[in-house]
């Protein structure tokens, strides 16, 4: 069991998410979905009340309650291996939630996620500060993160 959980509340849509989450990465599952004993605010007695899941090999919990309101103070990185898998899941995250800036967006549940590919840092941290420097500016500009513009970007082209 790892040492702390992050611990996510959704209104009445706890299990939706969690599996959308888990369709999205290797190593995730559903664990256990845990259902109300009694009449709560966020539903009635049977109803889901929590839902444990693990995402990329980490545990989380889904909690239906009252409704409160993710904002950008909290956020999920994604590392991503080559522009495909940010493609894919830039695409799967964001359907119905809304594109940020520099690799975040949005999902329809209103969580952050940064969709970020692993050259993105291998750039920044450039030995030449000048290769660096033309990666970050061009990161600065991007919506969803593109690899390749990164790369020219970096070269000086």
């Amino acid at each position: 069991m790892q040492k702390v959980t992050p611990f996510l509340m959704f209104d009445g849509q706890a299990e939706e998410a969690a599996r959308f989450y888990v369709s999205l990465l290797p190593d995730s599952r559903i664990d256990r979905v845990t259902r109300s004993p009694a009449d709560t605010p966020s539903g009635g007695a049977g109803s889901v009340l929590t839902v444990e899941f693990t995402l990329g090999g980490s545990q989380f919990v889904a909690l239906n309650g009252p409704r409160y309101s993710f904002n950008e103070a909290v956020s999920f990185q994604i590392h991503c291996a080559d522009q495909a898998e940010v493609d894919r899941l830039w695409t799967a995250l964001s359907a119905g939630g809304s594109e940020v800036a520099c690799g975040w967006l949005k999902d329809r549940w209103g969580l952050s996620w940064q969709v970020t590919p692993t050259r993105m840092y291998e750039l920044l941290n450039d030995a030449d500060p000048d290769r660096s420097r033309r990666a970050m500016e061009a990161m600065m500009t991007m919506v969803k993160l593109d690899i390749a513009e990164l790369e020219r970007a970096a070269d000086g082209a």
